[in-house]
């Protein structure tokens, strides 16, 4: 396995942040990585893994990230495939879980993902898009939460567990 896409969907640019964290360590670990927002993505197809990564409000995904997967789920059922989300805000987000959808749990079993990987969020002010993220950004959930040192063990778990899936050059062909 050589080739990674990394493919996200972001509001503020938080999850993107977090998408090419994960990208520069896969590519830290000698894989080809293309790290691209759901509108440019190509297919599924063009790649021996994929992650798609969503920024969550209110419970829910980005709907660009849910197509991107619902549309891609025949081809990432093929290849190893990892989801990660980006989200709670605050004080008391360490080890804090969100709520993954029914829909969302269902996507991971059609495609054979592990449970979707939640990382915490980036409410900052001057990247407010919304009435509602604005008035939130000024609260106790505003401030970047996100856990640097954990998104990039996660990405070297990918790392491993795609080393580890390559085949091993025969004696013969050394």
């Amino acid at each position: 396995m050589e080739k990674v896409l990394v493919v996200y969907a972001s509001k503020m640019g938080s999850t993107a942040e977090i998408a090419r964290a994960i990208g520069d360590q896969l590519t830290e670990r000698g894989f080809e990585v293309d790290v691209l927002p759901t509108s440019k993505a190509p297919d599924a197809p063009h790649y021996d893994a994929v992650v798609v990564g969503s920024a969550v409000y209110l419970g829910h995904w980005d709907k660009r990230a849910m197509h991107y997967v619902q549309d891609q789920a025949p081809d990432l059922a093929e290849r190893p495939t990892w989801l990660f989300q980006s989200g709670p805000c605050g004080p008391d987000t360490s080890g804090q879980l969100l709520h993954t959808t029914h829909h969302l749990t269902q996507m991971c079993v059609e495609i054979g993902a592990l449970p979707v990987k939640t990382f915490a969020g980036n409410l900052d002010r001057t990247r407010a898009t919304t009435w509602l993220t604005r008035l939130m950004s000024t609260g106790k959930l505003a401030g970047d939460f996100r856990d640097w040192d954990a998104i990039r063990a996660w990405a070297d778990g990918i790392a491993d567990s795609l080393t580890n899936a390559r085949p091993r050059a025969s004696a013969s062909a050394v």
